[in-house]
Parts: C-alpha cells; sequence; structure tokens
C-alpha cells in the first residue's frame, strides 16, 4: 500500500511558514488568516506526532524535526508546482469575448486587464470595440458593456454594475494659467466634446444654470478618448464620465476644477450571452468586483 499521505493544505502552508520563519508572513502568501495558518500546522504536528515548530514572540523557528520535514517537501512541492506548470503551458487559452465602446476599452478596461490576466492565465480576453449597440453587433461575443438597459438582445442576462457621472477635467498646466473657480470662468476656455456626446455641454450648462455660457472655442473628436487626451495635452476642458478619467486624475495628469459640479450619467450594464461558458463567468465575476465603489 502506499504510504499515508499528510493533509496537503497543512503541508503547503507548513512550508510557507518554514520559508518565511512566520505564520504571519505565511499567511500573507497563501491569502489567509495567521490563525488558519496556525491550525493547519497544528493539524500536520498532530497527524505527524511531533513538534515541527518552537513559538516564541512574534517568531516561529523550525524544530530538528521541522528542518528534516521541509528539507523534503519544500523540494516535492517546487516538483509538483512545476509538473502543474508545465501542463498548463500547454492547455489551450480559452476566450472571452467583450464587446465594449472604444472609449470604455482605453480609458477603463485595458488599463486593469493586466490584473485579470495575472490571476487567470488559462483565460484570454478578446476585447471588440464598437460604438454598435449591443443588439445590432456584427460578431458574436460573450459579454457586452454599455450605458443603461436599451439595445440589449432580449436573452441577454443583464447586470447593472457601474454609477456615473460626468466631471470637468483639464490638465494641471491649464487650469494653472487660466483658472477655473466656477461655471462661469469656462468663457475664457476652449470646450472639448465627441462626436459621440456631442449633448453633454449643453445638458452640464443647463445643469448649473449658464444655458448662455459661450466659451472661447469648440472643438470636437471622434471618441471620448480622443477627448480626454486632448485635454491631457491642455488643448481645453472636456466633461468626462467619472469612470473613464480615474486614472489620469489618480496620476495628476487631469484635475477636476469643479468638483462638486456633477453631472448624473445613466450607469453602466454587463450583458451575458445565453449559455456562457465558465470562462465567461468568471470574467463576469471579476468585474463586478472591479466596478464595486472603494468603500465596499
Amino acid at each position: 500500500m502506499p504510504p499515508r499521505l499528510p493533509p496537503l493544505n497543512a503541508v503547503r502552508a507548513f512550508a510557507a511558514a518554514a520559508r518565511h520563519q512566520s505564520f504571519t508572513l505565511a499567511a500573507l502568501e497563501l491569502h489567509v488568516t495567521h490563525s488558519a495558518i496556525s491550525r493547519q500546522v497544528q493539524a500536520l504536528e498532530a497527524h505527524l506526532g511531533v513538534v515541527l515548530f518552537e513559538r516564541r514572540t512574534r517568531q516561529v523557528l523550525l524544530t530538528a524535526a521541522g528542518h528534516q520535514f521541509h528539507a523534503q517537501v519544500g523540494p516535492a512541492l517546487e516538483q509538483i508546482g512545476a509538473a502543474a506548470e508545465s501542463l498548463r503551458g500547454t492547455a489551450p487559452l480559452r476566450p472571452v469575448k467583450i464587446n465594449v465602446r472604444p472609449s470604455f476599452a482605453v480609458r477603463w478596461l485595458i488599463p486593469r486587464l493586466p490584473g485579470f490576466v495575472a490571476r487567470h492565465p488559462d483565460i484570454e480576453p478578446q476585447v471588440m470595440t464598437t460604438t454598435l449597440p449591443p443588439d445590432k453587433a456584427l460578431d458574436a461575443y460573450d459579454l457586452a458593456i454599455r450605458r443603461g438597459t436599451q439595445g440589449w438582445p432580449a436573452a441577454m442576462e443583464i447586470h447593472p454594475c457601474l454609477d456615473d457621472e460626468a466631471l470637468v477635467v483639464g490638465s494641471p498646466a491649464l487650469f494653472a494659467r487660466c483658472p477655473v473657480h466656477e461655471p462661469a470662468a469656462l468663457a475664457f476656455h476652449v470646450l472639448l466634446l465627441s462626436r459621440s456626446r456631442s449633448e453633454d455641454w449643453e445638458h452640464w450648462k443647463r445643469l448649473v444654470r449658464a444655458p448662455g455660457l459661450m466659451p472661447s472655442g469648440c472643438l470636437q473628436f471622434e471618441h471620448l478618448h480622443f477627448v480626454l487626451q486632448a485635454a491631457v495635452d491642455g488643448l481645453g476642458f472636456a466633461l468626462a464620465p467619472t469612470s473613464l478619467i480615474a486614472h489620469d486624475v489618480a496620476s495628476g495628469r487631469l484635475v477636476c476644477p469643479l468638483p462638486d459640479v456633477r453631472m448624473p450619467l445613466s450607469g453602466h450594464c454587463i450583458g451575458v450571452a445565453p449559455n456562457a461558458s465558465p470562462q465567461t463567468r468568471q470574467f463576469l465575476q471579476w468585474l463586478l468586483d472591479e466596478m464595486k465603489p472603494a468603500s465596499t
């Protein structure tokens, strides 16, 4: 008969704790709690009938038995990991086709994709950009992201997911050169707009009760991500959804001169095609997690 194996989760916890000489660092590596590591090690010690660690204040040290066990199980776990990695490398990637508008792809989705790929190396996100509504799409897709609940195929599973507002943004240099502390100050600036959202500035003027506000000029672009790039380059001020400016504001490429003047926008929804694959479901859950408000 083959030898009776110890609980492998406990062995993995022991190996991490032995490498770090710390239950706390082992817990961080394995994304569990300190107490979970402690319980796993205790269970392993009970299984083996030996003490593996000498517990000290804020430190654990391997006993002689612990050193002996780690010298053997450490390489064994590395070999198991290498064997799994070699198989994973030969397995075909499983695609998930994501239908999004170009601006959302460039400004929201693509900057976050490395995090998903790192967690799910067996799944290949395929980003398909189009301005057509999901029910008019020319190519098949697994999942789509759009504003509002209109324009979806009847069979789609719809998940409301991301509330949104529009803010005025511009480059720090432009703001420093000619500050904007109230809506009327925009009369001294060029306003940037996209063809797909050409009415936003008019709605915003009505919101701030300045329908007659006349800027020094206007520049129109095909897509909103071109508008935002123009704003970063100091060509004027843009009115942009908060969902698309987070990275630029956080990095200091854009500033919001009127942070309290927020224009409500339709929220985003995720539509999932019928008979979605497990990989699509994983991508959906990742999207929903990424779209949760920071305070939750």
